[in-house]
């Protein structure tokens, strides 16, 4: 069993309140808009990351992370992008990959809006947490925090840190 902490959009800020909620995550994935290399470092220092680049990261971050994260967690196949869409409104290039090849775990950000919600066209759950930094139209920063045992995705939580 693997506990993962997820969060997106922290657009170079990460809040200190991160780290306290996922002190017992196994993992953290960032589903892209990191901001800064640093937000990156500080989570690999902290936990094994997982993570893309998004529409708003430039230089260290772009270079050293992909558009698409394709893995195997557990017996979970786990596609993760920062501009993804979700269930009948994907993103173009997103869609492509997904029709491909449904992936069982769809993340992604961009947005700012929490979802979680399953795709029984493709048999996927989409995954995003919303956005954990304090830049953009959202008014409540978000994360989430599951577990997968070998095939199942379960324990699911979502985390709301009032903007400071």
């Amino acid at each position: 069993m693997r506990t993962i902490g997820l969060l997106s959009d922290t657009h170079g800020l990460l809040d200190s309140r991160v780290f306290e909620h996922f002190k017992d995550v196994d993992e953290i994935w960032h589903a892209g808009d990191i901001g800064t290399a640093e937000v990156l470092n500080r989570l690999r220092e902290f936990k094994p990351t997982r993570a893309v680049y998004g529409n708003c990261d430039y230089g260290d971050v772009r270079a050293t992370l992909s558009e698409f994260y394709r893995f195997r967690i557990e017996q979970v196949d786990v596609l993760m992008t920062h501009i993804g869409g979700y269930p009948g409104n994907y993103n173009p290039l997103a869609l492509r990959k997904i029709a491909a090849n449904p992936p069982q775990l769809f993340v992604c950000g961009h947005s700012h809006i929490l979802r979680i919600k399953y795709d029984p066209a493709f048999r996927m759950l989409c995954l995003n947490p919303g956005a954990a930094g304090k830049y953009g139209i959202h008014t409540i920063q978000t994360l989430l925090r599951f577990r997968i045992s070998e095939a199942e995705i379960h324990d699911m939580e979502v985390i709301e840190l009032d903007r400071k």
